[in-house]
């Protein structure tokens, strides 16, 4: 149990239903829902987000501050990508139905739909998770920044991004007019494979505190 809550209250919540909690919507086949202690105010350190995608749709790159992520597999196929900060490898997990893969907090990750009606679940260990998302990066971080740390030209930098809509939590945009689909990597690694981490660098990857929590209320 947790001090701040009151289990005499009328207010107790013990139930909620998750389709009725929208955190964003992209068309009828992608879409996410949310639970957290907003919803249901006797969580203490869990939540999750209930995720529906169509094949080649991504839960972009992104990453959880004060969060670990367990990504669980209902219906279809998907493939979590993490980048490991530590060997900087990427990792490539295909999980299916009754499957999961893990992320640690503040890694790097992604999801990506290799079927359709694909539905995962992402299983957070706080009661409110935060998240960075990448395309708020791409369109927060100004211009002229990006282009003097990593010696780019500015106004073709600014050219590149300006079509990322901030907080896209699911790409590609239905109006998106890229030519061309994505390439899988030709090989994944089973999520019963264990992995040999050589760690290069012994210090906790630094992550900086944000305040943008997925949930508004």
């Amino acid at each position: 149990m947790v001090s701040y809550m009151d289990y005499t209250s009328p207010s107790t919540q013990f139930t909620f239903d998750v389709n009725t909690s929208p955190l964003f919507k992209k068309d009828s086949q992608n879409y996410i829902n949310v639970l957290g202690i907003n919803q249901l105010n006797t969580l203490e350190d869990v939540s999750l987000l209930d995720i529906f995608m169509s094949t080649s749709n991504v839960v972009e790159p992104h990453y959880h501050q004060n969060a670990a992520e367990l990504v669980y597999c209902i219906s279809g196929s998907v493939l979590v990508s993490i980048l490991n900060p530590f060997t900087k490898q990427l990792l490539n997990f295909k999980i299916t139905p009754g499957q999961v893969a893990n992320v640690p907090q503040g890694w790097w990750h992604y999801e990506i739909a290799l079927e359709d009606n694909t539905h995962i679940l992402a299983i957070f260990n706080a009661p409110t998770p935060q998240v960075i998302l990448g395309s708020d990066i791409l369109r927060f971080t100004p211009a002229n920044v990006m282009a003097h740390t990593y010696c780019l030209n500015e106004d073709q930098w600014r050219e590149t991004v300006a079509p990322v809509q901030p907080s896209t939590y699911i790409g590609p945009y239905t109006n998106c007019q890229r030519n061309g689909e994505y390439t899988y990597p030709q090989s994944y690694h089973q999520t019963y494979q264990q992995m040999q981490y050589v760690q290069q660098h012994p210090e906790t990857p630094y992550v900086q505190p944000y305040r943008n929590v997925w949930w508004r209320g």
